[in-house]
């Protein structure tokens, strides 16, 4: 996919956890003059949805791809951004309120040391907190039929490099870097038959890069059909357990 199709993915995933985001930002008093700072901010989707509400010069995001931190420049030009490595980040100890991250950590080489990095740069009693990451492990499909797009999703993400199962690990990762007030907890589900089939499209976008190669075309557009049928017909379920944590540093 293109850049445009990963801004409206980050989009996406962004809607899915406003209201966990609200709950969390509640809890570590984000305050209108906090200086924050999103570790992996991508096309600034997180970030855009939080500035209205900040001080925009005192809101940051880091990400490793040029190409994403363009089109952030474009959407939320009001924030700063930099181009970093999120294993490397090039802030001295003790400079922001906030320090974030939204499905980061199943994608980096060393997710306890990113979250010991996160902790290094937030102020003493500042809040890390990472937003959501996905535990694949214990995905749940219905119908049956439809299980092996989950199977092979999860095969073909650990071939990218992806810890497909991050999200179970969170509450061991902040307590391994000491942290205090941890909370952990994972993210609900709901459905409903009125699915947007705009989500559902973006969703098989995502997935068709994911399992190139697996299945034929044919193979392909019959789950694809079985997919959509059974949305229609009020009775799928897609259950992908998504964790959060916070922690404050002492």
């Amino acid at each position: 996919m293109d850049a445009n199709a990963w801004h409206a993915r980050f989009s996406q995933q962004a809607k899915w956890t406003a209201g966990l985001r609200q709950y969390l930002f509640d809890r570590a008093k984000l305050d209108k003059d906090d200086r924050i700072l999103e570790i992996g901010c991508g096309t600034g989707a997180v970030l855009n949805s939080l500035i209205q509400n900040l001080d925009p010069s005192q809101v940051f995001g880091l990400d490793l791809n040029i190409t994403y931190l363009s089109l952030a420049t474009r959407y939320t030009p009001q924030a700063r951004f930099i181009q970093a490595d999120a294993q490397a980040i090039p802030f001295p100890d003790d400079s922001f309120d906030i320090v974030f991250c939204h499905f980061l950590l199943l994608w980096v080489e060393n997710p306890l040391f990113t979250v010991r990095e996160m902790a290094r740069i937030a102020r003493r009693g500042g809040w890390v907190l990472a937003l959501a990451e996905p535990d694949y492990g214990g995905r749940i499909d219905f119908p049956e039929a439809l299980a092996k797009i989950g199977q092979m999703q999860e095969t073909m993400l650990r071939q990218q490099g992806a810890e497909t199962r991050i999200g179970r690990r969170l509450a061991a990762l902040f307590n391994a870097a000491a942290l205090n007030n941890i909370l952990t907890g994972v993210l609900g589900g709901e459905w409903s038959r009125a699915h947007d089939i705009e989500d559902l499209q973006q969703e098989w976008e995502v997935m068709k890069d994911d399992l190139r190669g697996q299945l034929t075309q044919e193979e392909l557009s019959a789950l694809i059909e079985m997919d959509y049928r059974a949305y229609r017909d009020g009775e799928r379920i897609l259950y992908v357990p998504t964790f959060y944590a916070m922690g404050q540093k002492p």
